[in-house]
């Protein structure tokens, strides 16, 4: 399989865990599909989830590179052959622990990038990397798959696919190269310069 998925903290997994073995956890997450399942489920693919941070690149800016911050880890809940919800975790001062269940279209999106990822043949570690600006999730394709997935920026060599729902004029599903889509983005969030006036 090309793609290398990173191992997840374990606090991270058993956070998740307990709180798939929680009824109580379970029946106050906001996730019908999860509540009304009767059979056993299981915490997958792990993913780290990144938001990009800092994205104007003009030179009106000083030209300063995008920097990510790791914001999570994503587990996708599996219930017989399909996915039906994700766990989120976060890190705090004591350390991995879960945050939320969620269903909705990134669950079946992710999946369905991760499918297509496998088949391009190239070796990657599969990331995710949210551009909150533009209430946009990509999968982030890394290129270095021994690379530490807590740390590390978007690299040329690296791939950005888009998860649907995708913001408006952006493809989802199309892999792009970070040196493609990243101005893009830019000029997307890039305020108009203020006209002077006469």
């Amino acid at each position: 399989m090309p793609l290398h998925v990173p191992p997840a903290p374990a606090p991270a997994l058993r956070s998740v865990l307990a709180a798939l073995g929680s009824p109580l956890a379970v029946h106050e997450a906001h996730t019908p599909a999860l509540r009304a399942l009767q059979g056993p489920v299981s915490a997958e693919l792990p993913l780290p989830v990144h938001v990009l941070e800092r994205l104007n690149l003009s030179r009106a800016a000083g030209g300063r590179p995008p920097r990510t911050r790791l914001s999570g880890w994503r587990f996708l809940i599996r219930s017989g052959d399909r996915f039906v919800a994700a766990a989120d975790t976060r890190l705090t001062a004591d350390g991995w622990v879960f945050s939320h269940f969620f269903e909705g279209p990134y669950v079946a999106a992710t999946e369905r990038a991760l499918r297509q990822a496998e088949s391009i043949g190239t070796p990657y570690q599969p990331r995710l990397l949210s551009v909150p600006e533009l209430y946009m999730l990509t999968l982030w394709l890394h290129r270095s798959t021994g690379a530490d997935p807590a740390a590390g920026l978007p690299a040329p060599a690296d791939l950005l696919v888009p998860l649907a729902p995708a913001p408006p004029g952006i493809a989802a599903y199309r892999p792009h190269p970070v040196s493609e889509l990243l101005p893009v983005l830019t000029h997307r969030i890039t305020p108009p310069a203020l006209a002077t006036p006469a």
